[in-house]
């Protein structure tokens, strides 16, 4: 068993996904954590000043905005697919609506399509309110449920 896959099984078992996301380096130096709500999952980046972009306005940098929401996608399959790898990438594509100010950002993901390897998320980013989006993306993932495929 992977380490990856140990801490997947650690996380299920305990109902904590924050001990998988600390498990990853790009997540863990973005700070991205989640919040559960039953069966929601909300992802959250802090307000710190290493993701800034433009420290004038000030705002969050685009690519970690983006960057953000893409490990919510693929963290969000990991979890509700309960797939044994992390997901691959196949495109992601992202609009920006407004600037990601320098505060807390959250994310959430919808499931709206899954075949047997291919899986769309919709990821939606906002701040202080869920109907007030700063992005959208689509993501499309390839995945496997069992971790001896590739």
């Amino acid at each position: 068993m992977s380490e990856l896959n140990r801490i997947l099984c650690k996380s299920r078992e305990c109902g904590d996904y924050n001990l998988l996301l600390n498990s990853i380096p790009y997540a863990n130096s973005l700070g991205v954590y989640c919040k559960q709500f039953g069966n929601e999952v909300v992802f959250a980046l802090p307000k710190r000043e290493q993701n800034l972009g433009n420290p004038i306005l000030p705002a969050i940098h685009g690519g970690v905005i983006g960057g953000f929401m893409e490990i919510a996608a693929a963290f969000h399959l990991m979890i509700f697919l309960e797939t044994d790898a992390l997901p691959k990438i196949v495109d992601f594509s992202l609009d920006y609506l407004r600037a990601g100010l320098y505060r807390e950002t959250f994310a959430e993901c919808e499931l709206t399509r899954q075949g047997k390897r291919v899986a769309n998320v919709n990821v939606t980013a906002w701040q202080t309110k869920k109907t007030d989006p700063i992005a959208l993306a689509r993501a499309h993932f390839l995945f496997s449920r069992d971790e001896n495929q590739s």
